[in-house]
């Protein structure tokens, strides 16, 4: 069979690309090939023996000829960005007509697609498609899962060493073989902070973060990937946060590693490093995140106004670029709609990105303020993207739950005026591998293939109907592991059903959005039964998550005999015990049936023990949450002395045995089935148990959680046996702390001596009233509240030897007081150790909230202290070799009433 593949009238690399698929196509199916132009008169194509390809854009001289004889006509419309038209025209010519390049080889790979069903070029088609969300793209990240002191976190430079996949040109063209194959355009790349592994500025030559021969290789790879991507449609975007800097650049000027504020120098560089970079890979886009370490929103404008936008325009003239890049906004840790609103005037290509649940995935219902801020962006007119994050909730096990995806895509669509995807792998700091206990280490490209295709698929179009969507996902599971229909039936409602159980139960219970919670690991009764003390994110209840009630708010309105609004935590029990039920049972039915015939595929065992796991955690959780409840009602219930109805406590017991039981049972399945439960073991990982490297593992916790059920069984003796903790009032003698040697360098900024009486900030007269016995008599230091408040308050202090700096947040929820930063929001927020509370409650003053204190490690030398926007104090400064026993002064009234001890190991 003889073919001829008329050659384009437009210069191009993806056309060219899709010609060469073509080609290989109909030499796979016995075709002879061959490449001619066009002749000169159109007309003359049919003296054309045999079947003709003509591929082109849909306005090229001979198409717009086509069209203009009426030869072609487009039944449903031209084709529009990324959009192709795909007919049979008289004399057997197949034509793709494309909105654009990509939309002719979008067309390519259409027809590639028929040409294999069918064993040869199809007669009579007529057939548009083009992509609804404009940008559908993964992100991949060039960070590890482990901080690499002095380094910060995200701090990597690119070696073989850190990334030797970085330089696998066979593992990245199967990325961006398979995004083409899935028509996803985009990839984003994810780091730090990227020019000091891939630039060389004459002005700074100490920022360079590798050596020569790795510099070069650098620039190689990236080059040749950037290259590869242009061919197949696919843009490439480097994330940076704002404002890191590096390692050597830092110590060669006795710099800050990570500046909190905008400093001379640093811009001076950040704009260079732009410029250059842009000079040298000139097809590249820049997402820029501004928040992480710089603090204070209008700081956060600033630099993106002041430095970024600047320097990006400086890099066009360098480049001698006709167009301008894109610049993609990520509102994360800013006002992005302040700053976007300043840029619009300035620079035309720009892109907004947010969260769409947070870093999980928990709902295709979003509301509250997360909804309100995505109506903003969108509003702005540009481009705004979905981004799908870290997927805490998700984490490690498979999701492939492709109808609960297209939900959510539609809701990003429909409700928050989405029209761009960025999409987190399952197990994303630790790519491209997935987290299996396996030897060689399986990658998530084909662990996930089922999340990465749903997201994908629904980006294209996501109001594709839903019963010929089932219809579709029980074949492609057929088929992808050897099953018969009716198998691939029972797997696709099995993946539905175990798929809804997390996001369900962190949606309800859970403390945070973000990554400082490992969901999968469980939670603590206390986590359960004094949410509060644990800074719980309450977007996470009221803009990511069904309308209902908490654990505290259920118990209450029972007490009050209230109606109920929305799911209630025994509603999501008994959903997600049943879901988990379905799950488990159709698995098994189905391993079962495939036992019969043949041996289990490795792939079907691992979906098989995920289910199980998730079953096994979902049961743990809901047996806790079942005591939970009884706990509640006894707090709210008992009297001033503690003492209540221990028939509650005594009925808790039960389901908190029966909730350990469960996670024993998951502990030893996962024990030999993954490596970790979480894809950062850092700090940041706060829940359940702090430190994401010792707890890392249901191994590590499970001890804990013995612990945990012991000591509510010994100490619910103790009440039994009429042993309440007020009837013995403890008497505790306190450490003197010990003062170190500071100055204050800061003209507004005051040292004063703490208590009573004493003004707590410079520019108000309100005095403390109260003040814990630790803090009393240090030296301590106040600022203006109202600078606090406007622009942050920044104190430069001078340390005569290293220290612990006891910074005192008020503890109210207005825009006024400076924040416990959110590891959700700031991933350095607890570098200096800072995060944890040591003296709750400690300071009572006039018009303040109760004073909470953190203490923050500082070397000696001289350090400029700024923390954002809002009213705080400086406690004192103490030797950081000082003994602080942490406790709770109790000046806001708080005491044993929040009944943590019964969770407490008893002596």
């Amino acid at each position: 069979m003889n073919i001829t593949i008329f050659t384009g009238q437009v210069e191009s690399k993806r056309i060219d690309f899709g010609t060469e698929r073509i080609i290989q196509a109909l030499e796979e199916e016995g075709y002879e090939v061959s490449l001619r132009d066009l002749p000169s008169s159109y007309e003359d194509y049919r003296r054309i023996e045999g079947e003709k390809i003509y591929l082109g854009l849909e306005d090229d001289g001979f198409i717009s000829w086509l069209e203009a004889q009426e030869i072609l006509i487009y039944h449903n419309g031209k084709p529009g960005q990324e959009g192709f038209y795909l007919v049979t025209c008289p004399s057997r010519l197949t034509l793709i007509a494309g909105g654009d390049e990509t939309g002719v080889l979008y067309g390519c790979l259409e027809l590639i697609d028929r040409i294999r069903e069918d064993r040869r070029v199809p007669r009579e088609m007529a057939f548009s498609d083009q992509p609804v969300f404009k940008l559908r793209g993964p992100a991949v990240g060039l960070q590890k899962t482990k901080i690499e002191p002095p380094r910060k976190t995200y701090e990597y430079p690119v070696t073989e060493g850190r990334f030797p996949w970085f330089y696998d040109k066979v593992m990245w063209l199967e990325l961006i073989d398979h995004l083409l194959e899935e028509r996803a355009n985009i990839l984003y790349i994810w780091t730090g902070h990227p020019f000091s592994s891939f630039i060389k500025l004459q002005d700074y030559p100490e920022a360079l973060e590798v050596d020569e021969a790795t510099f070069e290789k650098n620039r190689e790879v990236f080059h040749w990937l950037t290259s590869e991507c242009e061919k197949r449609g696919i843009w490439v975007v480097l994330n940076f946060y704002n404002i890191h800097i590096p390692l050597p650049f830092a110590q060669h000027h006795g710099l800050e590693l990570l500046q909190s504020s905008i400093h001379p120098l640093v811009a001076d560089y950040t704009y260079k490093s732009i410029v250059e970079f842009m000079r040298s890979f000139p097809h590249i886009g820049l997402m820029i995140g501004l928040g992480e370490a710089l603090r204070g929103n209008q700081n956060k404008t600033r630099w993106f106004i002041d430095t970024i936008i600047p320097a990006v325009k400086e890099g066009i003239k360098a480049a001698e670029l006709a167009e301008e890049p894109p610049i993609i906004l990520r509102g994360h840790d800013c006002d992005p709609v302040a700053a976007m609103t300043e840029a619009i005037p300035l620079y035309d290509n720009l892109y907004t990105m947010w969260k769409y649940n947070g870093e999980g995935l928990t709902t295709y219902f979003p509301r509250g303020k997360w909804l309100d801020q995505h109506r903003k962006l969108s509003d702005l007119g540009t481009t705004h993207i979905m981004n799908i994050h870290i997927l805490a909730d998700l984490e490690p096990f498979q999701f492939n739950a492709p109808l609960f995806i297209q939900k959510c895509v539609q809701a990003s669509s429909a409700r928050l005026g989405g029209n761009a995807l960025h999409l987190y792998p399952l197990f994303y700091w630790d790519w491209p591998y997935a987290p299996d206990k396996c030897q060689p280490r399986i990658k998530q490209l084909d662990r996930d293939w089922i999340w990465f295709k749903a997201w994908y698929r629904y980006a294209w179009n996501p109001w594709r109907n839903e019963r010929d969507e089932k219809l579709f996902w029980r074949e492609v599971m057929a088929q992808a592991y050897g099953l018969t229909s009716n198998q691939g039936k029972k797997l696709l409602y099995a993946m539905e059903s175990i798929g809804q159980c997390a996001p369900k139960i962190l949606g309800r219970i859970g403390i945070t959005e973000g990554n400082r919670q490992t969901m999968s690991l469980g939670m603590t009764m206390s986590q359960l039964t004094n949410v509060v003390k644990y800074r719980p994110n309450k977007e996470l209840w009221y803009s990511v998550a069904t309308k209902g009630e908490q654990p505290d708010d259920y118990v209450v309105n029972e007490l009050r005999d209230d109606i109920h609004i929305g799911e209630t935590p025994l509603d999501m029990v008994v959903d997600v015990e049943f879901l988990a039920d379905e799950a488990l049972r159709i698995m098994e039915e189905l391993v079962e049936e495939l036992k019969q015939g043949s041996k289990v595929s490795e792939e079907i065992q691992r979906i098989y023990t995920d289910v199980k796991a998730i079953y096994l955690m979902s049961y743990s959780y809901t047996n806790k949450v079942k005591a939970a409840l009884k706990i509640l009602e006894y707090k709210y219930t008992m009297d001033d002395d503690l003492r209540g109805d221990l028939s509650l406590l005594e009925d808790a017991l039960e389901p908190m045995e029966k909730s350990y039981n469960y996670y024993k049972d998951l502990k030893d399945l996962t024990d030999t089935t993954y490596l970790y439960a979480c894809s950062m073991q850092t700090r940041q990982r706060k829940i359940p148990f702090t430190d994401g490297d010792a707890f890392g593992h249901w191994n590590a916790c499970e001890p804990l959680y013995r612990k945990e059920l012991e000591a509510f069984k010994k100490n619910l003796s103790k009440l039994q046996h009429n042993q309440f903790p007020n009837d013995q009032v403890e008497v505790i003698e306190f450490e003197p702390l010990m003062e170190a040697q500071y100055r204050v360098l800061t003209q507004d900024a005051q040292a004063y001596v703490i208590g009573k009486k004493e003004e707590i900030f410079t520019d108000c007269d309100w005095k403390i009233q109260n003040v814990a016995e630790e803090i009393n008599g240090l030296k301590g230091i106040r600022v203006g509240l109202g600078k606090a408040i406007s622009e942050g308050a920044e104190i430069e202090i001078e340390l005569m030897e290293d220290a612990k700096i006891l910074l005192g947040y008020m503890g109210g929820g207005g825009v006024e007081w400076l924040k416990v930063p959110d590891l959700e929001t700031n991933t350095h927020a607890d570098d200096r150790g800072g995060l944890a509370c040591v003296y709750a409650n400690a300071i009572k003053a006039e018009g303040c909230p109760p004073v909470n204190i953190h203490a923050l490690d500082y070397e000696k030398g001289r350090h400029k202290l700024y923390f954002g926007t809002g009213g705080y104090m400086i406690a004192g400064i103490i030797k950081k070799d000082s003994t602080i026993m942490t406790r709770n002064a109790d000046l806001a009234g708080e005491g044993p009433d929040t009944l943590d001890w019964l969770y407490e190991e008893v002596e």
